[in-house]
């Protein structure tokens, strides 16, 4: 029986799962995660501006950002401790309330702190809500493949989140700006504290699943695993790779923040990641990836293995035993399911994304410098009639996965976003194919009718498609993931391969910057479809590659085993 054949079809199942407990709860819990992204990462900024701010000293700001590229540093804290006290409340349901308990004491300290008289306690409140919504982020990512069953398959709440989050764009941009024009921006924020606030209530109402047994932990002692001296060894080389990120990174936050000389640069986040990037991804997935690998290796030989139950009792062993259970053993787990398919898995990933992901931080100087449009144009096109097309798509890939199945839609979302590109390179060149289809369809007479020309309609027909596109398309690259982790290692897996989309994203943003002033945006845009092609090769090998394995998988269609 084929994937899509195995699956329920038809709106009214697809309508009738959208219905459950875990659909609302996922809805709740994407507008938390989307909520405090929109109003740390990007309203924050119009605040700032509006107030006589700096732009050197709001760029400062910038790097908060890079607390969701990184989160996968601690997720395995978040997989594996339980809190104290609210423990209680749930596996993942703990972290997530204690997360938005912070993050709602950000936003409450940003309102009581004037940017213009103490601007770096206002940026130290804004990192720890950041830093929180990172957090939450990882505890949701692992509540959404806990959970996932027949009844509301990961596909399916992968798609809510995305409703939820991009829901919570809208509301923590477009309807922030529209306060903020009506009364102050503190008062602005503590209005969205108190929208936090009512999803931390909603989502109490959330199910969660029970915490698993240390399995990886109990299972070391006995024979056939490797040895605490191989176990040590793996240990020391992965935490060398993550301490030395970590401090990497802190050290350059810390840089950030000091005091500039006289003359002196502050340190840029995109040079940053331009520099140090494509080393801390070698050094945080790589490394542990190989040494996963080699152990898997070892252990497959009987090389490096115990003959006999270890029996030595020690703080220092059950120590080392819970760090490998939390550092290695998740990536042991993924390299052992899929072998050599995570290779293709990683790839994947890594250019999934990359044809429209890229050109994400020159939209703005492509609307307003390059073509001209005014600030109030591509406030509406980009943040009100965008977001919303975007909800279209999300919901339509949700729809697609219901009907046809998993790969179908993957294959989809990688397909049409580099149709989009061409789209917006037609833009840059004057329109001449967005003019024939407007004229065609009558498209152009309908934008009229409200007020608009033809100039707002060659705008909104291109965002149009790249927004329903890229909602299938993230839609599908969530699910698919969330598809690829198993349930016992949900949050690290889902941190360390989710991670990489970003990153690479923001690593190619640098060369994307220096090509258009030479190429022009048209020429960058045609290029850039190219790394769309690769990955609907990497979709299609993807594809035949899990034809062949077993089809026995976990509840709600993630930890497919290779």
């Amino acid at each position: 029986m084929s994937e899509a054949s195995a699956r329920p079809k038809g709106l009214k199942v697809f309508a009738a799962a959208l219905r459950t407990r875990k659909s609302a709860s996922m809805l709740v819990f994407g507008f938390s995660s989307g909520l405090p992204v929109a109003l740390l990462v990007g309203t924050l900024t119009a605040w700032l501006g509006e107030v006589g701010i700096k732009l050197a000293t709001i760029g400062v700001l910038s790097w908060i950002g890079l607390t969701y590229a990184f989160k996968f540093l601690w997720s395995p804290l978040v997989d594996r401790v339980q809190l104290p006290g609210i423990g209680a409340l749930g596996r993942r349901k703990s972290w997530i309330v204690l997360c938005q308990v912070i993050m709602i004491a950000s936003l409450v300290a940003i309102v009581a702190t004037d940017p213009t008289v103490h601007i770096a306690r206002f940026a130290l409140f804004a990192f720890f809500g950041a830093l929180a919504s990172a957090t939450q982020d990882i505890a949701i990512d692992g509540w959404r493949i806990d959970v996932a069953d027949e009844e509301a398959p990961v596909e399916l709440l992968s798609a809510v989140y995305q409703l939820g989050s991009r829901t919570a764009s809208i509301v923590g941009g477009a309807v922030a700006l529209y306060l903020a024009a009506r009364m102050s921006w503190p008062t602005v924020y503590l209005v969205m504290a108190g929208l936090m606030v009512v999803t931390l209530v909603l989502g109490l109402g959330a199910p969660d699943t029970e915490r698993p047994p240390s399995t990886p932990i109990s299972v070391l002692a006995q024979p056939g695993e490797v040895t605490p001296r191989v176990r040590a060894i793996a240990l020391m080389i992965v935490g060398a790779s993550w301490t030395w990120a970590i401090v990497t990174l802190v050290m350059f936050m810390i840089s950030m923040l000091a005091d500039v000389p006289p003359g002196g640069v502050r340190p840029s986040a995109g040079d940053f990641l331009k520099t140090w990037g494509v080393v801390i991804i070698v050094a945080t997935v790589f490394v542990p990836l190989i040494v996963a690998a080699v152990v898997n290796r070892m252990k497959a030989r009987g090389q490096g293995v115990q003959t006999v139950e270890d029996t030595v009792r020690s703080g220092a062993r059950t120590a080392a035993n819970h760090l490998y259970g939390a550092l290695i053993a998740p990536l042991a787990d993924l390299t052992e399911r899929l072998r050599w398919g995570v290779l293709l898995i990683i790839g994947l990933i890594l250019t999934y994304a990359l044809c429209y992901n890229v050109w994400a931080s020159f939209a703005y100087p492509f609307y307003l410098d390059f073509m001209h449009y005014s600030k109030d144009e591509v406030a509406f096109a980009s943040k009100i009639f965008g977001i919303i097309m975007s909800i279209v798509g999300v919901s339509v890939g949700g729809f697609l996965f219901i009907k046809i199945g998993r790969f179908p839609t993957v294959l989809i979302g990688a397909i049409l976003p580099i149709f989009g590109n061409f789209v917006f390179a037609d833009l840059a060149d004057g329109s001449p194919y967005i003019d024939m289809v407007l004229h065609t369809t009558r498209l152009d007479l309908l934008v009229q009718t409200f007020g608009g020309d033809l100039r707002m309609a060659r705008l909104l027909l291109a965002i149009c498609y790249e927004n329903i596109s890229t909602g299938i398309a993230g839609a599908a690259l969530v699910a698919f993931v969330s598809g690829v982790v198993s349930k016992k290692f949900a949050a690290v897996q889902y941190s360390v391969l989710s991670s990489m989309t970003f990153l690479v994203g923001a690593l190619m943003r640098a060369p994307v910057g220096e090509a258009i002033p030479i190429y022009g945006y048209g020429d960058v845009f045609r290029w850039l479809s190219l790394a769309g092609v690769i990955a609907i090769a990497f979709v299609l090998l993807e594809w035949w590659r899990s034809s062949y394995v077993a089809r026995a998988e976990e509840p709600g269609h993630t930890g497919k085993p290779a």
